[in-house]
C-alpha cells in the first residue's frame, strides 16, 4: 500500500525535558552527547560542531535552528511533506510535489511557478555556497548540516560583516535563515531558535543518536537586527470566528496557498473540510507557518480547550486538502491530534469550538450542514489516477461524526429501519457501540507508541465493507488501493469503509445484511435490522445517462478552449481505474457546479459545462451534467422502522 498520511516536520521532535532545561544549565556553553551510549551516538554531534566551527557560528544558534527545523533529525534521501531535507530542512520542492502534496495542483500549467518561489529552493544555494552536490547535500545529514551552516554564515556576513562568536547578535541571521518575505513570521522563527537557546532541548536522530542542547538562560538576541532585512510587515489580520472561541491569529506560509477574493471573484465556498495535525498544537502551527512550507490552513483547534489559531483568511485559498478543485471551493480546519490514536485526542472541548466555528463559517457563507458540505480530509477525491491511493486517511476512525453533526444542530436524519432495494440510505452506526479491530503499524501512528503492526480495538465511524453477505468474505479492495487483492483492516487502507454520514443507494438486501453500490462494485455490509443505516429521502440519485460506463473525474476544470488568452489551462483526465456502470446508481453530494480555475494573478475562469460531485466510494468523485441522468430519491420503506 502506499498510502500517506502528513507528517508535521516537529511532530517527531523530542519535548524539552527537564534534564535539559534544568540539570544541564551549568554545564559548558555546548550541546553535549549522551555520555552512557557509545562512541557513534557523538557522530551528529561532531557534524554539528564540525560544521559550526568552519563557519565560525556559536554552536548552539547552529543546533537551535536544527532543532526548530527538523528535532536534529533527517529524512534519508525523502524530503519532508514539505520539500525538505536533512537536519537543516534545506528545500528543493519540485512541481511533482505540489501536483500531489497539499495543493493538489496536477494537471495545473502554472505548476513551475507554484513550486519556483526561493522559500522552496534553499538546497541549490547551498550548493553553490559549498560546492557539493545537490544529492550529496539531501542524501547526506553532514553534508546537510554543512550546507545549513553555510547558508546562516553567509547571511550573517550580509548583514554585519563578520561571523561574531556571541549568539545574541546572530538575529538578524536566523530570522534571514526563515525564508520569510515578512517580518511578523521571520520574527516568530527567530523567536522559536532563541528560545530553544535559552531553555534548553533534548532530542533523539532517526537512528537513535540522542543529542542535548544545555539551557543559556543568558542570552539575550540583539532583536532589532530584524529591521536590516528591510521585510514587509504583513498585513494585520483580524480573526474570523464566533465569539465563543478564544481565537488568536498566527501568518500561514505563503507558499502554502494563494491570495484571492472568494466569494466576491466568484469562486463559490461550499464545502468544509475536517483535518487531523498529525503533532501537537504548537508544533502544527509551527511547521504551517514556516515559509518554507508549501502547505497551509484556515484554522487550527488545540485539544485540550478548544482554543483556535487562523493562519488563513477565508477569502484566501490554502493547501490543505490535497486537490486544488476542493481547495478552490473549502475551508480547512485542522486538530491536534493523531489519527491513528482514535478518539483520544478529540476532547469535548475540541468538538465544542469546531461546532460553533462550522457554524459561524456556514452561516457566512450559505454552507449547508451537513454530511455532504461537511466532510474529512480522508473524503477527498485523489486529483488524478496516480495520486488517488496515496491521498490522505485523516481524521481516521475515531472522529465521531455522529455526535459532531449532533453539535451542528444538525444530526443525521431519518429512521433506523430494513432497507428496501433501490432506496437511499444514510450510514449511521453507533460510534460508541461500533467497536471495530483496526491494524496500526509503525508507519500510522508518529507518536511512537506502536512499535510493530498490532490489531486494536476502537470505536469506529465506519462499518466494514465486504465482497459478500457473509462474516467470512473478503474485505472489498478498492481498485486504486488493491487493484487485484482484497481489502484489509489496516487504519489507513479507507478503500473498504463507508463512514457515518455517507449515502449510499441500496442495492440488494438479505437477511441481516445490506449491498450498496460502491466504487463501480456491489458490497456488502452487517446491517441487522437497519441498525448501522437510516432512510434518506429528497437527494438526488445519479446514473449513467446511456448503457456505457460514465467517466469519473477527481477535478473540475473547464475545457482548454474555454481559457482566455495567456492564461494556461489546467487540465483532467477520468480516474482510470474507476467508473459508474450502466445500471449502478449513487447520490449527488451537492448540485451541480459549473467548471471553475483560478490563478494568482486573480484572473477566475469559469466554464459552460456543471459537474456533480457524487459519493462514488469513502471518497466523493466528480461526473459531467450532460453524462449522467438524476432523479429523486422517493423509495418508501419497510414496516419496523425505529
Amino acid at each position: 500500500m502506499h498510502q500517506r498520511k502528513k507528517r508535521l516536520r516537529l511532530s517527531t521532535v523530542i519535548a524539552v525535558s527537564a534534564l535539559a532545561a534544568g540539570g544541564l544549565a551549568t554545564l559548558p556553553f555546548t550541546a553535549l552527547a549522551d555520555t552512557t551510549g557509545d562512541a557513534a551516538n557523538a557522530s551528529r554531534q561532531q557534524d554539528f560542531a564540525s560544521a559550526a566551527a568552519q563557519y565560525h557560528i556559536p554552536l548552539n544558534v547552529l543546533l537551535g535552528v536544527a532543532y526548530q527545523e527538523s528535532g536534529w533529525r533527517s529524512h534519508g534521501e525523502l524530503p519532508s511533506t514539505d520539500g525538505g531535507f536533512g537536519p537543516l530542512h534545506l528545500t528543493d520542492v519540485t512541481p511533482a510535489m505540489m501536483a500531489g502534496g497539499d495543493a493538489g495542483a496536477a494537471g495545473r500549467d502554472d505548476l513551475a511557478s507554484l513550486a519556483a518561489q526561493p522559500a522552496l529552493h534553499t538546497l541549490q544555494a547551498a550548493a553553490k555556497l559549498t560546492g557539493l552536490s545537490v544529492e550529496t547535500l539531501r542524501k547526506d545529514p553532514a553534508a546537510n548540516i554543512r550546507g545549513g551552516a553555510a547558508l546562516l554564515a553567509s547571511y550573517q556576513e550580509k548583514l554585519t560583516g563578520s561571523t561574531p562568536s556571541d549568539a545574541s547578535q546572530w538575529y538578524g541571521a536566523v530570522a534571514r535563515y526563515s525564508q520569510s518575505t515578512q517580518k511578523q513570521a521571520a520574527v516568530r522563527f527567530a523567536d522559536r531558535v532563541f528560545d530553544t537557546i535559552r531553555d534548553g532541548a533534548a532530542g533523539v536522530t532517526e537512528n537513535g543518536q540522542r543529542l542535548r542542547l544545555a539551557a543559556a538562560p543568558q542570552v539575550r538576541p540583539e532583536d532589532a537586527q530584524v529591521d536590516r532585512l528591510h521585510l514587509k510587515a504583513a498585513a494585520t489580520a483580524d480573526t474570523e470566528c464566533p465569539a465563543s472561541v478564544d481565537c488568536t491569529f498566527v501568518p500561514g506560509s505563503a507558499a502554502g496557498g494563494q491570495v484571492s477574493n472568494r466569494p466576491a471573484n466568484g469562486i463559490r465556498i461550499d464545502t468544509i473540510v475536517i483535518h487531523d495535525l498529525e503533532s501537537t498544537y504548537q508544533a502544527g502551527i509551527n511547521t504551517l507557518s514556516d515559509p518554507k512550507n508549501a502547505a497551509s490552513t484556515h484554522y487550527v483547534m488545540r485539544s485540550s480547550d478548544g482554543a483556535v489559531t487562523q493562519m488563513v483568511p477565508t477569502k484566501d485559498i490554502a493547501f490543505q486538502a490535497g486537490n486544488y478543485s476542493t481547495n478552490l471551493h473549502s475551508i480547512g480546519i485542522e486538530h491536534e491530534g493523531y489519527a491513528a490514536e482514535g478518539a483520544t485526542w478529540y476532547t469535548e472541548a475540541q468538538y465544542e469550538a469546531t461546532a460553533d466555528l462550522v457554524k459561524y463559517l456556514a452561516g457566512r457563507f450559505q454552507i449547508p450542514l451537513d454530511r455532504q458540505h461537511i466532510i474529512g480530509h480522508d473524503n477527498v477525491a485523489g486529483p488524478n489516477s496516480s495520486l488517488v491511493s496515496g491521498m490522505h486517511w485523516d481524521p481516521g476512525n475515531g472522529w465521531d461524526w455522529d455526535h459532531f453533526m449532533r453539535l451542528l444542530g444538525h444530526p443525521l436524519s431519518g429512521v433506523h429501519a430494513v432497507p428496501s432495494v433501490g432506496s437511499v440510505v444514510t450510514i449511521d452506526p453507533s460510534f460508541a457501540d461500533n467497536v471495530q479491530s483496526v491494524n496500526v503499524c509503525p508507519a500510522d501512528d508518529p507518536t511512537g507508541s506502536t512499535p510493530a503492526c498490532t490489531d486494536k480495538q476502537q470505536a469506529s465511524n465506519f462499518v466494514y465493507l465486504r465482497t459478500a453477505p457473509d462474516a467470512t468474505a473478503p474485505l472489498f479492495g478498492d481498485q486504486a488501493i488493491h487493484p487485484t487483492g482484497a481489502g484489509t483492516n489496516r487504519i489507513n487502507d479507507w478503500g473498504s469503509t463507508a463512514q457515518t454520514g455517507q449515502q449510499f443507494v441500496v442495492a440488494d438486501v438479505q437477511g441481516d445484511w445490506t449491498a450498496i453500490w460502491y466504487s463501480g462494485a456491489e458490497v456488502w455490509f452487517h446491517n441487522p435490522g437497519g441498525q448501522n443505516t437510516k432512510c434518506a429521502y429528497g437527494v438526488k440519485i445519479i446514473k449513467a445517462a446511456g448503457t456505457t460506463p460514465t467517466a469519473v473525474y477527481g477535478s473540475s476544470y473547464p475545457d482548454k478552449s474555454e481559457y482566455p488568452a495567456g492564461l494556461g489551462a489546467s487540465t483532467q483526465a477520468p480516474l482510470s481505474m474507476y467508473t459508474v456502470p450502466a445500471g449502478q446508481a449513487y447520490v449527488a453530494t451537492q448540485p451541480p457546479a459549473a467548471t471553475d480555475d483560478y490563478f494568482t494573478s486573480g484572473a477566475v475562469v469559469i466554464g459552460a459545462k456543471k459537474m456533480y460531485t457524487i459519493q462514488y466510494n469513502h471518497r466523493v468523485a466528480l461526473v459531467y451534467a450532460n453524462d449522467v441522468t438524476a432523479t429523486t430519491a422517493i423509495h418508501h420503506w419497510e414496516d419496523g422502522a425505529n
